[in-house]
């Protein structure tokens, strides 16, 4: 379970200019372990205090955040994203890379939030959007690209996950896929519910 970050863990633009370049490194090794595609273009990213550390870092530096208040802003959105007990966190992308594509998929995938589960032997955990992110994601027409969902895990399913066949899949009437989890990310996972 990741601790909330604070104000305290955020380091000033200074600071992060210092430990910018390996932080960045060490954060795309992360997701690497933390990325799983499922089907063509819908990937998640399963969060960690490291990922979310870096969205804040990288908010406040792009948009030159400095004051306490601006910080604690951000923390307050993206701390909901944090991994707790018995709850994995992840960022859902629909990766359409044309306009083209995005008329397309955006109005036939509204519901697709929902529509994902994570697969632990005989268990299926659904996914839900992140509460306070839902309703600026989720739309009756058309979808979003970006959607915040959370899986919440029994303690029973808790302790399956490192031993059983885990998997991603979507049951969404136009997008059905399954994508079995590798090791390095099934251990990331377990290691989110410790």
């Amino acid at each position: 379970m990741a601790e909330l970050l604070t104000l305290d863990d955020i380091a000033d633009s200074r600071a992060y200019e210092r430990e910018r370049a390996d932080f960045r490194a060490h954060v795309i090794s992360l997701k690497k372990r933390r990325r799983v595609s499922v089907g063509p273009f819908l990937t998640l990213v399963f969060e960690c205090r490291d990922t979310i550390r870096f969205q804040i870092q990288e908010m406040a530096r792009a948009e030159r955040i400095v004051t306490d208040e601006g910080i604690q802003v951000e923390l307050d959105v993206y701390n909901p994203l944090l991994p707790t007990d018995g709850r994995l966190s992840a960022t859902m992308f629909l990766e359409l890379t044309s306009d083209e594509m995005l008329r397309e998929w955006l109005p036939q995938l509204v519901g697709i939030e929902r529509a994902v589960e994570l697969r632990v032997g005989e268990h299926r955990i659904p996914s839900v959007p992140e509460a306070g992110h839902e309703s600026q994601l989720t739309r009756e027409e058309i979808t979003a690209a970006v959607h915040y969902v959370q899986f919440e895990l029994t303690p029973d399913q808790i302790d399956a996950l490192a031993d059983a066949d885990v998997a991603l899949a979507t049951t969404h009437p136009a997008y059905q896929h399954v994508t079995a989890l590798g090791a390095d990310t099934v251990a990331e996972l377990v290691h989110d519910l410790a």
